[in-house]
């Protein structure tokens, strides 16, 4: 392509589908033919710890389908390698980019490199264009009547019903538009190798959540059940629209599911207000907390063998698949952070490395909610009991006897590494020395 020709680029980043993308959308109704662009961000890939991490071999997947699809109407992804900043300057100089479009990210990293590119774009007079497409409500959508972000969920939701109208949950119709694509041969798209990486073997979840959700509320709390549509993962890198998950829930009424979309972006919401949170506790007097930190027991965890049968599941099912059930999350986060007393950035940091799904803001308000910190506002009276947890939720030890197996046989299973009621009086004892101080 002559680099006289004036080209608009889309930058694909978390938003890996062409249909109902709304910053892709609007490259295609502007005024010159659309060159779509991946890149292969180093500044992340060098922060994985893998080489067969799961979601590069999902990213890497995921293009070549994009690129396919492309190719129906003539087109191809260009896909770079390497720091972000270096590869928009190549593409400056072989391109004459007129114009660059793609959608918000929210989270602190994302929000400085976009920054840094607007910078350098502005130099050479080229517009950066973004818009909201991974949530139907961001930033300052939803907020206080005095204009102050919201801290507490429950009062977040409400006002997010109140503003929700159909307008929110249109498509975008994209397929009308992509004559509007650069026409252009096929791009080379490098193979894991050429990036560093190693294919996995772990299975991904299709989209297939619709078949699954009239149950949902009745099913979802049940690790030995199908009951959950595993669509994180998809979400999180925009292989499906949120408009269509909201259109959907909607459609069956199904208010339970959409709320867990709402507390999606009720996080989101916080990481953008509150980007410390990242690393630290919301209610600042948490960061107070001396936990005990024990490292061979955060191991016995990691490996899931801690000796309570329905935290070694979660933990095993984690390791094995990418996966773990959302009631699971909650008593394997409980127990690090309440009866072992093991920051829970530890075990942040853990479920970073291994969930297909993992999302910052969503990750890191799930942990705080779990170990205390968080936005909720009684919290750190809640210790789950993980013998209690599986009389509830796993009952017939389905999930357990899956995930481990030698739970029948008292001389293969391991004991467990900490007195529950110990615990519990422990961490009650800290937490209330540590907000008190």
């Amino acid at each position: 392509m002559a680099k006289g020709k004036p080209v608009s680029v889309f930058w694909f980043r978390r938003d890996l589908r062409i249909d109902d993308n709304a910053g892709l959308y609007h490259a295609l109704k502007g005024e010159n033919p659309v060159l779509p662009v991946f890149i292969f961000d180093r500044e992340i890939l060098d922060q994985l710890g893998d080489k067969d991490d799961a979601r590069v071999t999902f990213i890497h997947q995921t293009i070549t389908e994009l690129g396919e699809e492309l190719h129906k109407y003539g087109s191809s992804v260009l896909v770079l390698h390497g720091r972000v900043e270096g590869a928009w300057q190549s593409l400056l100089k072989q391109y004459n980019i007129a114009a660059v479009y793609t959608n918000h990210d929210y989270e602190p990293y994302a929000k400085e490199r976009d920054e840094a590119i607007a910078s350098l774009l502005k130099a050479h007079d080229i517009p950066f264009n973004t818009y909201k497409d991974q949530v139907i409500f961001e930033k300052d959508e939803v907020i206080k009547d005095d204009g102050k972000p919201y801290t507490v969920y429950t009062p977040y939701n409400r006002k997010w019903y109140q503003k929700l109208t159909p307008f929110y949950l249109k498509a975008y119709p994209n397929k009308k538009y992509v004559k509007n694509l650069v026409k252009t041969d096929i791009f080379p798209l490098p193979d894991l190798m050429q990036i560093g990486f190693e294919k996995s073997n772990l299975d991904f979840p299709a989209i297939n959540y619709k078949e699954l959700i009239p149950a949902y509320s009745e099913t979802r709390d049940f690790p030995a059940t199908k009951g959950t549509t595993h669509i994180g993962l998809h979400l999180r890198f925009g292989t499906v629209s949120i408009r269509e998950l909201a259109r959907t829930a909607n459609t069956f009424n199904e208010k339970t599911w959409l709320n867990e979309l709402i507390w999606r972006e009720f996080y989101m919401m916080i990481l953008y207000h509150f980007p410390r949170t990242a690393d630290q506790a919301f209610r600042p007097e948490y960061d107070n907390i001396k936990w005990v930190n024990n490292e061979s027991q955060f191991a016995a965890w990691c490996r899931g063998e801690t000796g309570f049968p329905l935290v070694d599941a979660g933990m095993r099912e984690l390791n094995a698949t990418g996966y773990m059930h959302n009631r699971v999350r909650m008593v394997v986060a409980s127990f690090l952070s309440k009866d072992l007393l093991i920051d829970w950035r530890w075990g942040e940091r853990y479920f970073a490395r291994k969930l297909l799904d993992y999302e910052m803001a969503s990750n890191v308000g799930g942990w705080q909610w779990s170990a205390g910190g968080g936005t909720d506002a009684a919290p750190y009276f809640r210790i789950f009991n993980p013998d209690s947890q599986v009389k509830k939720f796993d009952p017939d030890l389905k999930y357990i006897k899956k995930w481990v197996p030698e739970y029948a046989d008292f001389s293969k299973y391991p004991q467990p590494i900490i007195d529950h009621a110990f615990a519990r009086d422990r961490c009650l004892k800290v937490f209330k020395e540590a907000l008190n101080s």
